[in-house]
């Protein structure tokens, strides 16, 4: 990390006249290598900036990607991923990125950011989107009113240690009874080699929330593309019921579920508190320090349940830029007029929204 910062310093430092232009690029697959070092060590730069993402997305929902990078004097100094939502139902839009909680711009070099801003601009008019959103975990354009936020997500990122009893302590104490209550059960943490026990736990939960689900592909080939950074970690009876599943991303040295569900069973055997507890054990003795939570819209039952485990919300202003659309996009089963599909779907046997799922679920991003 320090040596791209100062690398970047110097350039700055330079003569204009010995520098070269910096120029914009689409990412090739012979670049993969070169853009993952670039975005291991930019500080501003998350997992869901790696590359993997682009064949994941492209693979999983046959959706169209543009990975943008600047380069100078064969140096990184910034990219950006975007993808496109085309759809009749949630509409079109241009996004940094669909099916990641983070995105937008990554760069060490302020021209950088403002080439990379340009390249988004011109596709979004290419293209005649609605919109452009960049999800960022902070505004990249404060002050500009061509850019609007709204308050729909909180993020939920907490510090843990290498020590299992502070981080017991930590959590509330209504929480972890449940988390005891688990332990005493006799619940155990397995890692999987692969998502078949993850998907059948996650596609029972989004049924019973009336959500639609990702296609099993999708899971397998987040396993597959990211390896070792992406666990299945799935958690069963002391008789080997199958109780839930999470699918988490390891980042430096954060730790982030990012996919779970749980089997009815769970429930009554504080199934998805001992699933994170058993997580957060796994991620604190592989040396991370932060745990990630994830986003969750306000008012969920998702957010009430991190709340409860003691972390805190942060607000996530992610920014818009309106083009063909003249309000902000509003795909939120909160909002009402989805509210008659949610409890038809909730009905659906689970075969049936397992196979229609993929279908509705790649105009959602």
């Amino acid at each position: 990390m320090n040596a791209i910062l100062d690398a970047a310093q110097a350039r700055r430092a330079a003569p204009s006249a010995a520098a070269a232009p910096q120029t914009l690029h689409l990412l090739q697959k012979q670049d993969y290598a070169r853009w993952d070092a670039f975005v291991r060590a930019c500080p501003s730069a998350t997992f869901f900036h790696l590359s993997g993402w682009q064949p994941v997305i492209e693979q999983s929902f046959g959706i169209k990607t543009w990975f943008y990078y600047v380069e100078q004097d064969g140096q990184i100094q910034g990219v950006l991923p975007l993808a496109e939502i085309k759809s009749r139902l949630f509409g079109h839009s241009l996004g940094a990125m669909p099916f990641c909680v983070y995105g937008g711009v990554a760069a060490t070099d302020d021209a950088a950011r403002a080439m990379l801003d340009g390249a988004a601009h011109a596709l979004a008019q290419k293209l005649g989107v609605g919109h452009l959103e960049y999800r960022g975990m902070q505004r990249a354009h404060p002050g500009d009113a061509s850019w609007h936020t709204k308050e729909l997500y909180v993020t939920f990122r907490k510090e843990i240690t290498g020590d299992d009893e502070t981080n017991m302590n930590a959590i509330p104490r209504k929480q972890r009874a449940m988390v005891r209550k688990g332990i005493k059960l006799g619940l155990k943490g397995v890692v999987e080699d692969n998502v078949d026990n993850m998907f059948t736990a996650y596609a029972h939960s989004v049924l019973r929330l009336g959500t639609p689900v990702f296609p099993k592909k999708y899971f397998a080939l987040l396993q597959k593309t990211f390896g070792d950074e992406c666990e299945v970690r799935s958690i069963y009876t002391a008789d080997d019921k199958l109780v839930g599943s999470v699918l988490s991303f390891y980042w430096r040295d954060e730790v982030v579920p990012y996919y779970g569900g749980g089997m009815d069973l769970a429930r009554s055997v504080a199934g998805n508190d001992f699933m994170y507890w058993n997580l957060m054990q796994a991620a604190a003795s592989r040396g991370c320090r932060l745990f990630d939570f994830g986003r969750s819209k306000l008012g969920t039952g998702a957010y009430d349940f991190k709340k409860n485990w003691g972390f805190e919300a942060t607000p996530l202003p992610y920014e818009y830029k309106l083009y063909a659309s003249t309000a902000l996009p509003d795909n939120n089963p909160l909002n009402p007029k989805y509210q008659l599909f949610i409890k038809v779907w909730k009905k659906l046997p689970l075969p049936v929204a397992n196979f229609m799922g993929p279908f509705i679920v790649r105009n959602l991003g």
